[in-house]
């Protein structure tokens, strides 16, 4: 629980306007001291020193390319706290001075880059950046190439979208969803698949037996379920000895009108509430945190958790 000291600190972090102007540049480009003195015309002591205080603050994370320094936004590590933070912040950042900044800064790296190839110019960073045919959806199908699935339970599937994905590497995919409607258009997506099922039901009360499948996954469902930890439990007990439970879910946020027009009941999930469901479920935790958050306001996060249901003393899993 935080003090009202810290909370005085962390109100003071972006209680300064050029510490404000520097991450919102930074938000969209990685730059050196340099280019941001040259963009703000701000002394160059001064950027070095709030790049400094934002940097202390998880704020910000530094790479070297040779005798320069570039700045970005520390989005894969940002403390959750300060992330809330400038969420809010950067919500309400519209005034001529902040889009002069962005126009010099476009300006800038237009310039920078013009004489590198777009692997440089994007070295470090191209995971922020589009390129013809790199989209994460090609690299996921992709990658997928080196999965191999078993017996697989899509529950609360939708309309089969993560189902057709995952079909042509699983010997089997069943997908369960409680709207009769969006399992109909699953059907048509993937109703010519010879390996894929559709079974309506409940994820508080799986229609199956104890120990069916090997893979067990719980997409973006959680916020719909009255009783999210009966769901995990019900995927637990389905989940073969050895087999492995998935989700992605919403971490906790402040935006629930938006959310509610999707029908969410839930404002998200924290990484800490999952683990103590999976583990009440008797599921070993291998992974459960942030890993992603949204480019666009109001910049949800995604925590995912990866969990294996233990093989029986003796077996290999």
């Amino acid at each position: 629980m935080a003090t009202v000291g810290d909370t005085v600190d962390l109100l003071r972090l972006f209680a300064d306007a050029t510490r404000v102007r520097l991450a919102s540049l930074l938000e969209r480009d990685e730059l050196t001291v340099a280019e941001m003195t040259r963009i703000t015309d701000l002394p160059q002591s001064r950027v070095s020193t709030h790049l400094g205080k934002l940097r202390e603050a998880g704020v910000l994370r530094d790479r070297r390319e040779g005798a320069s320094t570039y700045y970005s936004m520390n989005d894969g590590a940002m403390p959750s706290d300060v992330r809330k933070l400038w969420t809010v912040v950067g919500e309400t950042l519209d005034e001529p001075l902040l889009r002069a900044d962005r126009e010099r800064c476009a300006a800038l790296v237009r310039a920078r880059d013009s004489g590198k190839s777009w692997p440089d110019a994007v070295a470090g960073q191209m995971e922020r950046y589009y390129s013809p045919g790199r989209t994460w959806e090609a690299i996921a199908r992709g990658l997928l190439g080196l999965v191999r699935l078993g017996d697989v339970l899509d529950a609360g599937s939708g309309d089969g979208a993560v189902a057709a994905l995952l079909a042509p590497r699983a010997r089997r995919i069943t997908c369960l969803d409680r709207s009769q409607k969006v399992l109909e258009a699953a059907r048509r997506r993937l109703g010519h698949l010879p390996n894929v099922a559709f079974v309506p039901g409940d994820l508080h009360a799986l229609p199956f037996a104890d120990g069916t499948f090997d893979q067990v996954l719980l997409f973006n469902v959680l916020v719909y379920a009255d009783n999210p930890s009966r769901a995990i439990s019900e995927a637990a007990r389905v989940c073969k000895p050895g087999g492995d439970l998935v989700i992605t879910t919403l971490a906790p946020h402040d935006h629930r009108e938006a959310t509610a027009a999707y029908g969410h009941v839930h404002g998200g999930f924290s990484a800490r509430k999952l683990e103590s469901w999976l583990g009440a479920a008797e599921l070993t935790v291998e992974r459960c945190e942030i890993t992603s958050r949204e480019k666009r306001p109001p910049n949800f996060e995604v925590v995912s958790a990866f969990a294996r249901k233990p093989a029986p003393s003796g077996d290999v899993p």
